[in-house]
């Protein structure tokens, strides 16, 4: 993808052939960072980071201007603010960030039926069948962009191109607030000039072992001898890479990537002894999987409890319940009794816990004809209409009223 700090980009030349660029790719700018932004405008054009100020926190995202220095997610907040003393540190509100991907997600809806999102920042659209209504993609690309930023004040970058991982790859090129098409036709052209970092799933290891081969750039991998390829990565991996180094990628746009789970973790500056303490925040983290869960239109039929020791040893529990669920008072009771089967109350926690698995559309799960949490799903419902006006936490059980919490979400944290 394009540099993490926002240089070299590429964009789109004027007149360019955008027929055969149907698949699109679209990724929001620095997410997390931007909403935050939505309620500080004086901060724009400084370097922000969004995390929390504590030994074990990390960043959750980074504005352009902190990754500059090297700030990106995943790292450390002391060795972040020793890279950039200067950033501003934010923190982070997680239902606003689903707030705002679900009205971005909408517009993705809005201009065609298929939309395969690969997170709460970024998805896929194939637009082939929009171009009578909304005219040639780079058009397309053009509203979204333009609506995206009418409606939520947030900016996304756009790779247009005739398969996913070209589409992919150009609208990390064209980072931030860009537009790149690749017509088919040029598609080696742009490719085989990139260093193999570029391939898609060419990580830190494997990258090496090809350097190690004298492979430094796409094109080289392109005109490699199978039996290197072999030798380096494998047969499925050596077919994979010569593929998509020719821009082979037959996938198709899947009108829904399939969710494994959704859950959320924290961990806590100190190691934990009091129950009380832990049960508020599986309450918590409870009703947070259950609004991602709704956002998403998903059900969960598996609750797991994550719990990590003072001294590191880790242990996941799971409960399968009679009928699938997004209501946080459901999950919650579950993993609650799970901690409480465990009897070890008295035991220091570094780290607790909770996810949904086997999750379900919420549409079409098989749900009973008799509902006995029916008052729990118009509370949450009230809760859900009250964070969607007024922001997070507008509304929330009366057990979590003065607290909070320094979490670190199981969302993932790219931009």
């Amino acid at each position: 993808m394009g540099k993490q700090d926002g240089t070299g980009r590429h964009v789109t030349p004027v007149g360019v052939d955008d027929s055969t660029a149907t698949i699109l790719h679209v990724d929001m700018d620095a997410f997390f960072a931007s909403v935050e932004l939505l309620d500080h405008p004086e901060l724009v054009g400084k370097p922000v980071i969004v995390g929390h100020r504590s030994a074990r926190s990390i960043v959750t995202a980074a504005t352009y201007e902190a990754r500059k220095f090297g700030v990106n997610s995943a790292l450390p907040m002391s060795i972040a603010l020793r890279r950039c003393p200067d950033a501003i540190v934010l923190e982070p509100h997680f239902e606003r960030y689903t707030h705002f991907s679900s009205m971005v997600m909408t517009i993705f809806d809005e201009v065609t039926p298929i939309v395969e999102r690969l997170g709460i920042d970024e998805a896929f659209l194939d637009v082939a069948g929009a171009r009578t209504v909304f005219g040639s993609p780079m058009r397309v690309a053009e509203l979204i962009r333009a609506r995206v930023r009418a409606e939520t004040g947030l900016v996304c970058s756009v790779g247009a191109a005739s398969t996913k991982f070209v589409a992919k790859l150009a609208s990390g090129l064209s980072k931030p607030d860009g537009l790149l098409v690749v017509p088919a036709d040029q598609t080696i052209a742009l490719l085989h000039p990139l260093p193999i970092a570029k391939l898609w799933g060419v990580g830190g290891k494997t990258e090496e072992n090809l350097r190690g081969r004298g492979l430094h750039t796409i094109g080289d991998v392109a005109r490699a001898s199978r039996e290197m390829l072999l030798k380096a990565v494998g047969e499925a991996g050596a077919d994979r890479l010569h593929d998509l180094a020719w821009g082979i990628d037959p996938r198709p746009v899947h009108t829904r990537a399939e969710e494994k789970s959704v859950g959320h973790e924290l961990t806590f500056e100190t190691n934990i002894t009091d129950p009380a303490i832990i049960r508020t925040e599986l309450l918590r983290m409870s009703n947070m999987v259950a609004v991602r869960l709704r956002n998403a239109q998903l059900v969960g039929r598996t609750v797991v409890l994550k719990l990590r020791f003072g001294d590191f040893t880790t242990i996941t529990r799971s409960r399968t319940i009679a009928e699938p669920t997004d209501l946080g008072r459901k999950i919650y009771e579950e993993v609650s009794e799970i901690y409480e089967a465990l009897g070890r109350q008295d035991a220091p926690i570094r780290l607790v816990g909770v996810r949904a698995e086997q999750l379900q559309d919420a549409a079409t799960a098989q749900l009973g004809l008799w509902d006995e949490s029916e008052g729990w799903r118009d509370a949450e419902d009230v809760m859900d209409a009250a964070s969607a006006r007024f922001g997070r936490g507008a509304v929330k059980p009366a057990r979590l009223l003065g607290h909070s919490a320094h979490e670190r979400p199981r969302l993932g944290q790219r931009d």
